[in-house]
């Protein structure tokens, strides 16, 4: 037993140190600043030279996926507006490699952290600061920093030295905001003076290092073991699904109904679009509902379709036998339906259609839609 329990220790030491050591310490005060050469949205690409004639330089490592970095956007935004003139310069960084993020992380996102999505957030976002990739490929220029946290500020001083390390200020909503720390740290340099405080603690999503593609991978096997089924649904029970009847509370979840068929080119090929979305939100009061506009007698081959996509959401199709007609189910849920498929339809809680769309549904355009209507009942 003693040998069992040396050997168990040993196997829990080797398994910390591993994780230890993919986890970087962030840069201790007074070291110089890493240099990097990294792409940014704009298409150039960026290293410590292109911000040279900049008295202060301030590193910012952020992300599109995470809330909290979110929450900041504004904020930095205002800042290098207000520093601009007076010698700072701003640089964004995202560290997060987009293979090590499941979709279950993205649930107050209508974006990943690729370089590809990096793009469309700085311009719907109107970004007035450089935001650099440097993630996946490019992750050693991130951990030469060690940023454990999205946000997390790197202050250095006109030799490139560390001066400050750590959060934008105290608190991710801003109305609660008691210190200015970077401002703080700024005014102090600028003025040629020790900051009041050079290193304070981080909050916000961890950082996405490339090792935590193997979370990734067990994310997707949990899918893959999670039951897949299709019930037939009557047009009363369609109707009850149109009016949300489910909802009894003010915890009701939106409800994302999809009608599909097998036959249909573009619902076969917006399908995984509709499942990563369920994925990504699920988690929140949302929940996706599909149904196919087949009858019983297809069911089997609909079920085919729906396992080979993992969709364990809820899976319906039509009643009965095609002599009934498809006319008493698009009737009993929307009598405005011309009858095209996809019909893509989310609706409030209290029966109320957010989102109608009858064709293709434009993905990002939906996530924004839900997003929308999921943190407006956030209670800040």
């Amino acid at each position: 037993m003693k040998t069992l329990a040396l050997l168990f220790a040993a196997f829990a030491g080797a398994a910390f140190s591993t994780l230890a050591a993919d986890e970087p310490k962030p840069l201790p005060l007074g070291a110089p600043a890493p240099d990097f050469s990294l792409p940014g949205v704009d298409g150039k690409t960026y290293s410590l030279k292109d911000f040279a004639a900049s008295p202060i330089l301030v590193v910012v490592f952020t992300c599109n996926h995470c809330p909290t970095a979110q929450y900041y956007e504004d904020r930095l935004k205002r800042i290098v507006t207000d520093y601009r003139d007076r010698g700072v310069a701003v640089v964004a960084i995202s560290p997060n490699d987009p293979e090590a993020v499941r979709p279950d992380e993205l649930g107050y996102a209508d974006l990943g952290d690729s370089l590809a999505d990096m793009k469309i957030r700085a311009r719907d976002h109107a970004f007035n600061f450089p935001y650099l990739f440097g993630g996946g490929e490019f992750e050693a220029a991130s951990r030469a920093y060690g940023p454990t946290a999205t946000p997390h500020v790197f202050v250095f001083d006109a030799a490139r030295k560390l001066r400050y390390v750590g959060r934008i200020d105290d608190s991710e909503r801003e109305r609660f905001v008691r210190t200015q720390d970077l401002r703080k740290a700024l005014d102090a340099l600028l003025a040629g003076q020790e900051p009041p405080v050079t290193q304070t603690r981080v909050f916000g999503c961890s950082t996405k290092w490339s090792s935590k593609r193997d979370g990734v991978k067990q994310y997707w096997e949990r899918i893959a073991a999670e039951p897949v089924t299709v019930q037939p649904a009557t047009p009363e029970d369609l109707r009850a699904l149109r009016m949300n009847e489910s909802a009894k509370n003010d915890a009701a979840k939106l409800r994302l109904v999809n009608f599909w068929a097998t036959w249909c080119g573009p619902c076969v090929t917006e399908f995984p679009d509709l499942m990563q979305i369920n994925r990504m939100y699920r988690q929140r009061d949302f929940e996706l509902i599909t149904v196919a506009a087949h009858f019983t007698d297809e069911q089997a081959e609909v079920l085919r379709f729906l396992k080979k996509h993992q969709a364990s959401n809820r899976n319906l199709l039509f009643a009965g036998s095609p002599a009934a007609g498809r006319d008493p189910f698009m009737e009993a849920f929307d009598a405005e339906w011309s009858g095209a498929l996809p019909f893509t339809v989310l609706i409030d809680p209290a029966g109320e259609i957010l989102y109608r769309k009858e064709g293709a549904i434009d993905a990002l355009e939906l996530k924004r839609v839900i997003l929308k209507h999921l943190n407006a009942r956030k209670p800040w």
